[in-house]
């Protein structure tokens, strides 16, 4: 077993966890069902109560007029930018050069829809101002990512983002968010929902991802967009015939953690300076603006493996199942704050935190010697 492997299985075996709200389990639909009624009818086709009311609740939520639950998001925002290129005439979008859209799904954009996507940005940083009023010309949407979750989670500014968006509809380009992680960011704004998606011309948001749900998404828009994306979720075969499990779920999830998002912010903070302030350890961002942070490590991929095993071991918290390299020097994991770490003794944390500054200084003494 290699050192990467040996890393998730201690993981695995951690009984305390710092990240998240738990492991994936059935528990997660039989919580959300254990006060529905078995009598209710499901929906069907995208028809009935319990869809057609969580819908309704979600456009409110959002500020917008009409909102679609798909089973994905990534059908959702391929759909939203055809609808968008559609309705210009141009087949080309612009975003992030690590967008979802673009490294992780499979260019279905392209292969599907044949849209062009123009990239913004250096990848180590969040879209300015500046680089949209640079972009070259023809563009049907403009994609913002809020984190961006590929770089840790940063932000623009909330003033750079109103400029961005006064710009786009002067000069008629859609703006629309990929707010897979949308609730997550509002303590750090400090704007209701309403605010920050009355910038946007159509809004995505997941309803597993900092939630826990099952799966699913919303998209949100004025009628016409929600009635065009409609027609493309049949298309994509995303009407099936019942939807209710992942709508209960989201819903009940909702419910359970949107009020929540202050606490996993501030609780984010808190754990980014216990890494600070380890030996050889720093967070990307050095102070979080989400729930979530890169945490980097300035040792190789499987030295710092062997150190995380260990105080995982030793401790019985985890830390992460895995590591990123990013040059023979540097490695990194993700961390996103959800219920369980409220749940974690304090005195644990410390002493796990010690450990492993302990550790990443017996580390650095032993590569600087060789």
């Amino acid at each position: 077993m290699n050192k990467i492997d040996t890393l998730k299985e201690s993981y695995l075996q951690t009984k305390n966890q710092l990240s998240d709200h738990g492991k994936r389990k059935a528990n997660i639909l039989q919580d959300a069902f254990q006060n529905i009624d078995g009598q209710m009818n499901s929906d069907m086709y995208g028809k009935g109560k319990v869809i057609e009311e969580f819908q309704e609740k979600m456009a409110t939520f959002l500020g917008k007029e009409s909102a679609v639950f798909f089973p994905s998001g990534t059908m959702a925002q391929q759909i939203a930018l055809r609808i968008w290129c559609d309705e210009k005439g141009t087949k080309k979008v612009a975003y992030h050069p690590l967008c979802h859209l673009e490294i992780h799904e499979e260019d279905g954009l392209k292969e599907l829809h044949q849209i062009k996507s123009v990239l913004l940005a250096d990848k180590n940083r969040v879209i300015e101002l500046d680089d949209v009023l640079k972009m070259e010309e023809g563009i049907a949407c403009l994609l913002l990512e809020l984190p961006q979750r590929e770089i840790g989670g940063q932000l623009p500014s909330f003033e750079t983002l109103e400029q961005i968006s006064i710009y786009c509809r002067e000069n008629d380009i859609k703006l629309h968010l990929d707010g897979a992680r949308f609730l997550e960011i509002l303590p750090y704004y400090q704007k209701t929902s309403e605010e920050v998606c009355a910038l946007f011309d159509s809004v995505y948001l997941s309803m597993y991802k900092g939630l826990g749900g099952i799966a699913g998404a919303i998209l949100a828009g004025d009628r016409g967009f929600v009635e065009k994306s409609k027609v493309w979720k049949k298309r994509y075969g995303g009407d099936l015939i019942s939807l209710y499990p992942y709508v209960i779920t989201s819903d009940y999830y909702f419910d359970q953690r949107s009020h929540r998002m202050g606490q996993y912010f501030e609780e984010a903070k808190e754990l980014a300076g216990y890494f600070n302030s380890c030996h050889d350890v720093s967070t990307v961002p050095h102070i979080p603006v989400s729930n979530m942070f890169h945490v980097h490590f300035h040792q190789a991929k499987d030295q710092v493996a062997s150190v995380l095993t260990e105080v995982q071991q030793e401790t019985g918290m985890g830390f992460t199942g895995y590591l990123v390299e990013i040059d023979e020097e540097t490695c990194s994991f993700e961390v996103s704050l959800g219920d369980l770490y409220a749940e974690l003794p304090k005195e644990l944390v410390t002493r796990t935190f010690q450990l492993l500054d302990e550790k990443m200084m017996d580390l650095r003494i032993k590569t600087t010697s060789i």
